[in-house]
């Protein structure tokens, strides 16, 4: 029987749970964007005002990193066009985006942030 190499940062294996973990609330301080990879799924982690979501990491207007970007106002804003979304249910609140992003499932236990790609 062999032993699985342990996940790095970053680079997270499925687990046999729905959630997975994928990174610590140090690595998402409050108002902040941290990107992950989780089962080849970028990932978008973002802190809005104390409350984790997770969204898929690339702008609906072209494939650019929304982990790249930053929070304004309560939204998430790509750094390359300015198109903003909603971090909670991923839709489009500001042009030149139009469709939503997928969002994902996120839970807090104790210091571990766990995301289901669902």
């Amino acid at each position: 029987m062999s032993e699985e190499a342990p996940a790095t940062a970053g680079d997270v294996s499925a687990e046999t749970s729905a959630y997975t973990r994928v990174a610590s609330l140090d690595e998402v301080p409050e108002g902040t964007l941290f990107g992950v990879v989780m089962d080849g799924h970028r990932v978008c982690l973002a802190n809005v005002d104390g409350e984790i979501y997770a969204l898929q990491d690339n702008c609906s207007h072209q494939d650019f990193p929304l982990s790249a970007g930053c929070i304004e106002d309560g939204r998430i804003e790509c750094a390359w066009h300015g198109a903003r979304f909603d971090p909670a249910s991923g839709r489009a609140v500001a042009l030149p985006a139009i469709r939503p992003v997928k969002t994902f499932d996120v839970r807090v236990d104790g210091d571990d942030v766990l995301v289901d790609l669902g």
